[in-house]
């Protein structure tokens, strides 16, 4: 039954990126279609994060109250219809309202599978899962790519992704009376196998109930902010930059977009497998110089094709940072503060993506998209800054506790 669940589970977060990176991709064509601003995009994006927010907020007695596997099943019904809605809208403001509930499926998604993953399943799982969160988001503008440049319209790329959908629902569906049967079977010592080999640090500096008084938890809570930041940014303004720096064609634009995050797919499935061998903090530096190569290959007045080259990068080190960041939360500030402070990280992750693209759009439509590149860098710098900074801390304060 575990490899059911996995199955499903996997296929659930597939699912959740397959929009994720569609907006994205399809924008620099349906603007044209509303004759709409540039920086629209970004408003809808804030949309979505926002109902992601909320209904992440909202999760925990959600949750409670129906089961993972019902409220998977509703929140992927509302994103399949919102999708289809996507296809036939008329107007931005339609748009608009329908980027809400797409907002709100997919931040119950989310929040349920990942605490469903936590509970059952070890660790490397983690990695695994956002994998497939990488292969629908890389799919998306793979499937909008080829309506693209079959010369049909963006809207039949929604469609097809809101089919999909819809086909998972009755998967999820037919799935439920499973859910329920693990829900009464489940143990609560399975997911004490998600913190084998972590060694929590004391933080002897704040008690539990005033988490943000532990020395690092802001600098973390920052570092999850700017992660977000340059995985959502470089995903909604990607094809806008290919078309107006390197003067790449639509489609080709959305299929070198589907690779960057090929690269954050591929970097994962990898990282499944090397957490038993590297650590959390030597993943996620790794990671940061990679992502950093990238947005310094992408600055560079190169020729168009290095610019899929510096996507590649920017996603295979984006890959492991944000699963190991994650899963490091216990060893960083102690288990019995780390479920408080990974809402609170959650939270930053959200708002990052909902304000800091927007931010660079409303910039570029206003400058150039010339400024991607050099946004990103700076975004990097301060992860790397933030991250160091709390290893540094973490390595006095084990030295404290072994005198």
């Amino acid at each position: 039954m575990a490899t059911v669940f996995l199955i499903i589970i996997y296929l659930a977060f597939i699912s959740l990126g397959l929009p994720d990176s569609m907006l994205g991709a399809a924008w620099p064509m349906m603007r044209l279609d509303y004759g709409a601003p540039v920086d629209t995009a970004g408003l809808l994006s804030m949309i979505v994060v926002a109902g992601t927010i909320i209904s992440s907020l909202a999760s925990s007695s959600v949750l409670k109250r129906f089961g993972t596997g019902m409220v998977t099943f509703i929140s992927v019904a509302v994103t399949a219809l919102a999708l289809l809605g996507f296809s036939y809208s008329s107007s931005v403001v339609w748009l608009a309202v329908l980027a809400l509930p797409l907002g709100l499926g997919a931040g119950s998604i989310d929040t349920g599978l990942n605490n469903y993953v936590a509970t059952h399943y070890k660790a490397h799982h983690m990695s695994w899962l956002h994998c497939f969160w990488g292969v629908g988001a890389m799919l998306g503008p793979i499937i909008m790519s080829r309506y693209i440049a079959g010369g049909e319209s963006w809207r039949e790329g929604y469609f097809m992704v809101s089919m999909i959908q819809f086909a998972l629902v009755v998967l999820l569906f037919a799935s439920l009376p499973l859910w329920k049967r693990a829900g009464k079977s489940s143990s609560p010592q399975a997911g004490e196998k998600v913190q084998e080999g972590l060694v929590a640090v004391p933080a002897t500096n704040a008690s539990s109930g005033n988490v943000l008084r532990i020395k690092g938890v802001k600098l973390a809570m920052i570092t999850f902010l700017f992660y977000c930041g340059v995985e959502a940014t470089v995903g909604l303004w990607g094809s806008s930059y290919l078309l107006n720096v390197k003067d790449v064609s639509p489609a080709t634009a959305a299929g070198w977009v589907s690779l960057y995050y090929g690269g954050i797919t591929a970097g994962r499935l990898i990282t499944g497998f090397i957490t038993f061998r590297f650590s959390n903090r030597a993943l996620i530096r790794g990671g940061l110089l990679i992502s950093l190569l990238g947005a310094l290959v992408l600055a560079m007045p190169l020729p168009a094709v290095y610019s899929l080259v510096a996507f590649i990068l920017i996603g295979l080190g984006s890959a492991p940072i944000f699963p190991c960041m994650l899963h490091e939360t216990p060893a960083r500030f102690g288990k019995e503060n780390s479920q408080k402070i990974m809402g609170y990280q959650m939270a930053l992750a959200y708002t990052g993506g909902a304000f800091l693209p927007p931010l660079l759009g409303w910039v570029a439509a206003r400058s150039t998209f010339m400024i991607l590149p050099l946004v990103m860098i700076g975004y990097i710098i301060v992860m790397m800054l933030s991250s160091e900074q709390i290893n540094s801390m973490m390595k006095k304060r084990k030295e404290e506790v072994s005198l």
